[in-house]
């Protein structure tokens, strides 16, 4: 029997596809492509059609064939799209002409170029972890992939999935004009992943996009790892934007599920900021919506979307986790329009919830749009952020063999600790881990951190921020003292960057 629980990552598959060590090899491919269409047709659909699309990687093509080939001998009719994002993927199943039975996207999103992995949709949209379990099971078995004669179909969906961005568009700026993005300057960065399009698409639109950069699909991704959140890709974009002086910038990670744009002004809109400007323009439409996002963002943000009517809703981390408590909030009578990550995987009920980074830009240049019409910045609606003048992530390796139990307890001793020591508040939204707040320097409510258990490693991050000088270093020295007992957690991280502050 093969072992493919080690490939798992939440709701993907995932492993290094290349060279000498890959763990996600063809052969793995189309066994799990087929125990796709036995899962499929285990929930009651005879003749599954399946539709596969894969990003730029170097082993997408081979990947993609040996998966679909693997659909096909399970008794799947296969339609193969070639180079797609994620997104577009699960909307084929929703297209008219196209609606499949479940897709796969062969991707590993921002990591390295030598991974890759599988994400599965099905027109309910994507699967979750305990589904994949049930996949994975039925492709643990080393059943034969017999039967199946129906030659694979090639497909071209992209120019279909830019037509309805651009339908978006029309729509968002109320036109139905065929340029109705002229005199606006957007530079697109694709990271040489599968997004580089976009520019292309926007130029239709009447958009500029001079000074746009990577957009050709190359698997090596030698420009910059393309990921919203890496620090080298940021700073690429930013410095395009000022160089073209365009009105903004925006970058997608390899399979345009995140995103991040950047201002006229070079500078990131990201995180806490891209959380910001989408809820403000939400909230600027209508009052009283809940915004629910991951666990660690900042307490300024909360404040900004009260400020704008809005309820910051904190959740659990991991995309999945957001997207399905904003879905549970919306059946339960709230009105929750959106579904964020601070890592820029956002959900919009105008589309499906459906974490889309390109569709998520796309509302947002129309926005720019407008204002610019009206002599004013995108990034004027989140001029009254309060930001952090401190912050800091630092991840505590947990050496315990149960990992799980030992970071339960740790955060269980931080919980202890709170309800007593004075200055230490539990935060009343504390759906993850710890967050704990401290009234610092004589001010209320204004530091604040976040211990919890990593969703995949054994790992407990950790979050920390400061609206004071030297509030991140006090908090962290206070929780050493406090995890200087917990059994099973190595703090010499923790103990650097105390140590590293007090040196300076």
């Amino acid at each position: 029997m093969t072992n493919l629980r080690a490939l798992k990552s939440g709701t993907d598959v995932r492993g290094k596809a290349l060279g000498e060590q890959a763990t996600l090899t063809g052969d793995i491919a189309a066994r799990i492509g087929g125990a796709f269409v036995e899962w499929l047709k285990e929930r009651g659909i005879d003749n599954p059609r399946i539709a596969l699309g894969r990003d730029s990687r170097l082993t997408g093509e081979m990947l993609l064939e040996a998966c679909a080939n693997g659909c096909r001998l399970a008794g799947a009719q296969v339609e193969c799209y070639g180079m797609c994002t994620t997104p577009a993927m699960y909307m084929s199943l929703i297209t008219e002409g196209f609606a499949c039975d479940g897709a796969i996207m062969l991707t590993a999103s921002h990591h390295p170029f030598d991974r890759n992995g599988l994400k599965f949709f099905t027109k309910e949209g994507g699967i979750d972890s305990a589904e994949l379990d049930e996949i994975l099971t039925i492709a643990e078995s080393d059943a034969p992939l017999t039967g199946g004669g129906i030659p694979i179909q090639n497909r071209d969906f992209l120019p279909v999935y830019c037509e309805q961005l651009k339908d978006r568009v029309r729509q968002g700026l109320d036109t139905d004009i065929q340029k109705p993005l002229l005199g606006l300057h957007v530079v697109v960065d694709a990271g040489n992943g599968a997004g580089g399009f976009y520019a292309n698409m926007l130029e239709e639109l009447g958009a500029w996009v001079e000074g746009s950069q990577f957009l050709e699909p190359d698997g090596h991704f030698p420009n910059h790892i393309p990921n919203p959140e890496n620090e080298d890709a940021m700073a690429s974009i930013c410095q395009a934007v000022k160089k073209a002086e365009a009105d903004l910038g925006v970058i997608f990670d390899a399979d345009c599920d995140r995103a991040a744009i950047v201002d006229h002004n070079g500078r990131e809109i990201n995180r806490n900021r891209l959380i910001a400007l989408i809820s403000a323009i939400l909230l600027e439409k209508k009052s009283g919506l809940t915004i629910v996002t991951d666990s660690v963002t900042s307490s300024g943000l909360a404040r900004f979307i009260q400020e704008w009517g809005g309820e910051h809703y904190r959740y659990k981390r991991g995309y999945r986790n957001v997207i399905d408590e904003a879905i549970r909030l919306n059946e339960a009578g709230i009105d929750c329009p959106l579904a964020i990550e601070t890592s820029g995987h956002a959900a919009l009920r105008e589309n499906h919830f459906l974490d889309d980074g390109m569709y998520l830009v796309t509302v947002l240049i129309c926005e720019a749009m407008k204002l610019k019409q009206e002599g004013k910045e995108l990034s004027s609606l989140i001029a009254d952020l309060k930001e952090p003048k401190e912050s800091a992530e630092i991840r505590l390796a947990i050496l315990a063999e149960d990992f799980r139990a030992a970071g339960r307890a740790a955060i269980e001793k931080v919980m202890d600790h709170a309800a007593f020591a004075p200055g230490w508040h539990i935060a009343p939204d504390n759906r993850e881990g710890v967050r704990i707040s401290f009234d610092l320097d004589g001010e209320m409510d204004n530091g604040w951190f976040l211990l919890r258990l990593s969703v995949h490693d054994p790992v407990l991050p950790l979050n920390l921020e400061s609206d004071v000088e030297g509030g991140v270093q006090y908090m962290a020295s206070a929780l050493l003292k406090v995890l200087s007992a917990a059994e099973g957690i190595d703090l010499a991280n923790l103990e650097a960057f105390i140590k590293n502050g007090e040196d300076k």
